[in-house]
C-alpha cells in the first residue's frame, strides 16, 4: 500500500505525515512533503543552498511561511 509522503508506514489517526529530504551537493535537491503534499522541492522552484523552512500550522496542516536561509554566504 501506498502511504503518505512516500513513507513506510502510515501514521496514527489524528497525526500528520511529512518526510524531509536534505538534498545532495548540487545534484539531489532538498525537499519537505507534508501531509502528502510537497511543500518545497526544486520542481517548485523554492528551495536553495542552506536551511529550507516550511511553517506549517500545527492544527491544520495549512503552510503559513516557506524561506531559504543561506548560511553559506552569513
Amino acid at each position: 500500500p501506498r502511504h503518505k509522503c512516500g513513507n513506510q508506514k502510515s501514521c496514527p489517526q489524528n497525526h500528520f505525515a511529512f518526510k524531509i529530504i536534505s538534498g545532495a551537493a548540487n545534484v539531489v535537491g532538498p525537499s519537505i512533503c507534508f501531509d502528502d503534499t510537497v511543500l518545497m522541492s526544486s520542481v517548485r522552484n523554492n528551495v536553495g543552498r542552506g536551511l529550507n523552512i516550511a511553517l506549517v500550522n500545527g492544527a491544520s496542516g495549512q503552510l503559513l511561511k516557506a524561506d531559504t536561509f543561506d548560511m553559506y554566504s552569513g
